[in-house]
């Protein structure tokens, strides 16, 4: 990916897809600096890398009335952790994807007269920020059970882990209910590994899982869903990553 100007930043809070209503993201990290200095530092401050830490602000137009605007997404989110999705450009499949479990902090609304109403708020991370990829787009509605595109995620060394985010964002029909999973396997996925499965979702909501730091040699991953229910249509996003 090269240079690029942000036309279509994409933010997935826990149960809500908030881009619509947003018009500046920012997602930042750092490292805590731990002074180490000593008298055989070399008349230099040496430091150390401490606790490690994401944010994620956003603000823009406010919108309410529905559990999929921002202020209903926002009021129920408030003070709780779930998983956030970041995209620089398009939540296609295979897109970046910034992801992490955090505890929405703070919500503010209004401003002077005259002034179209305005929102912001702050996600403060609880998990690792994460660098990955879209598994499954949110602008497709899915009605039977089926496995979603193949994406080249890379093989997991000793030591790191397999994060996996979904954002379900509607869910319709009677008794509705939708079980997502992460597959693995060769370039195919001819015979998958069920590498982790959400729990069973009935309505709009959030999750995110991690693996237990076991090495996994497939590269290649996919979602897969199981969907019962009468009638039932889901939309939903799914977002991996290897940390």
């Amino acid at each position: 990916m090269g240079k690029f100007v942000l036309l279509d930043t994409r933010l997935f809070a826990p149960g809500a897809d908030l881009s619509g209503a947003s018009n500046k993201i920012e997602l930042t990290s750092e490292i805590e600096d731990k002074d180490a200095t000593t008298y055989r530092s070399g008349g230099w401050k040496e430091v150390l890398g401490g606790l490690g830490s994401a944010e994620i602000s956003a603000e823009g137009l406010w919108e309410a009335g529905d559990p999929s605007m921002v202020d209903n997404a926002s009021w129920a989110d408030l003070g709780g952790v779930g998983p956030y999705t970041v995209c620089p450009t398009d939540s296609v499949v295979g897109a970046l994807a910034y992801i992490t479990s955090g505890m929405r902090a703070d919500y503010a609304v209004g401003d002077a007269v005259g002034e179209i109403a305005p929102w912001s708020g702050t996600v403060k991370s609880s998990w690792p920020l994460v660098r990955g990829q879209i598994g499954h787009p949110p602008g497709t509605a899915r009605t039977a059970t089926g496995t979603g595109t193949i994406v080249n995620l890379g093989a997991i060394p000793a030591g790191k882990r397999l994060y996996a985010a979904l954002h379900v964002l509607s869910a319709t029909g009677t008794t509705p209910s939708i079980t997502v999973r992460i597959e693995s396997g060769d370039a195919t996925l001819t015979v998958p590994t069920i590498r982790a499965t959400f729990t069973a979702a009935t309505a709009a909501g959030g999750q995110i899982l991690r693996g237990n730091g076991t090495a996994i040699t497939d590269a290649y991953y996919r979602v897969g869903w199981t969907i019962t229910g009468t009638t039932p249509s889901f939309m939903f996003a799914v977002s991996l990553g290897i940390r």
